[in-house]
């Protein structure tokens, strides 16, 4: 190609931007002194009182899967949000069979050098709780992505997409996100314990919010919310000594790994829901006089929160009784 069609080419990648949908690699180069230890500790905000509507009780109650990441470059990802997921990701956001996608980690650190470290933290019993790691980060590897399944749910999760750690000629000190839902696009669900409804052809990540899917069988459709409260927090604070990790032994942990709500903890209001009113029933009453005839509904979710209360579930009107003798 000669030098005006390289200039041209040049021109028209000004003008189209970056590629929309792709990760983008880091502002400039990471020239911070090589390693860094981070300690990573993921919160559960998944509490009945902030998500009232299907709140899995049982069978199996809100609980979240093990945490999997990978300390990164540019080169590689996890997971982004308008792409379509691998088939490691797929088995990973349906049923937490880590597996295939690990060795998908594998696969991208042995044949394109694009990843530093894999790291993962214990599962959390409950909907809210703690679990924790210890990551490495490198001036070449600065990025950090990592996935939690919410459980139970279709191919729903949370997680953190090409985190940069790095500051420049340093690395950040502290890093604090707030999660929330996404879909992986691999299952049709609409709810926390639907069926298995494979989405035929598959759709790219997109994340859940407290309209979209617009669908009130939803489980996290709350159309009075303009936003959705988190669903969870991750922090990273780097370490400044190295020492030992040792997980939190169970037994030292809150009971069932809950974490008590705080006087700020979020209430989302659930609106009652009834059914559709039943057909009108005979008619009753003497011949030749007004008779009253009924119909019902039942309800289909009990307000919470100081939501809208429930409505009549019983109704008459006049009638005149058919066939009198």
């Amino acid at each position: 190609m000669g030098s005006a069609g390289r200039a041209l080419c040049a021109l028209l990648l000004a003008m189209l931007g970056p590629a929309t949908g792709q990760p983008q690699p880091a502002e400039s180069p990471c020239t911070a002194p090589a390693l860094a230890k981070y300690s990573l500790t993921f919160t559960g905000k998944w509490s009945q009182a902030a998500f009232p509507k299907q709140y899995p009780l049982f069978r199996p109650p809100a609980q979240w899967s093990s945490l999997l990441g990978a300390a990164h470059s540019s080169d590689y990802s996890l997971w982004h949000k308008g792409q379509y997921v691998t088939n490691g990701m797929r088995d990973f956001a349906e049923r937490g069979e880590a597996w295939a996608l690990m060795r998908e980690m594998e696969a991208a650190g042995e044949q394109l050098q694009s990843l530093h470290a894999v790291f993962a933290a214990p599962a959390v019993p409950s909907g809210t709780g703690h679990t924790a790691t210890e990551l490495e980060v490198h001036p070449r590897h600065p990025l950090v992505s990592f996935v939690v399944r919410i459980v139970p749910s279709p191919d729903w999760f949370v997680g953190v997409d090409s985190l940069n750690l790095c500051d420049g000629d340093g690395w950040k000190e502290r890093v604090s996100l707030d999660l929330y839902p996404h879909d992986a696009g691999t299952d049709s669900g609409f709810t926390f314990s639907a069926p298995n409804f494979a989405t035929i052809p598959q759709e790219p990540v997109t994340e859940i919010t407290s309209s979209s899917p617009s669908h009130p069988a939803n489980s996290f459709y709350y159309p009075r919310l303009k936003a959705l409260p988190p669903m969870a927090r991750v922090t990273l604070e780097r370490l400044r000594h190295t020492r030992a990790f040792v997980p939190p032994a169970p037994h030292l942990r809150p009971a069932g790994n809950e974490v008590p709500d705080s006087p700020s903890a979020p209430e989302t209001p659930l609106d009652c829901e009834v059914s559709l009113w039943s057909s009108w029933g005979l008619c009753h009453g003497p011949c030749g006089k007004l008779g009253s005839k009924t119909r019902t509904r039942y309800v289909r979710v009990q307000p919470a929160n100081q939501g809208a209360p429930c409505p009549e579930l019983r109704e008459q009107s006049e009638c005149t009784p058919d066939n009198c003798v």
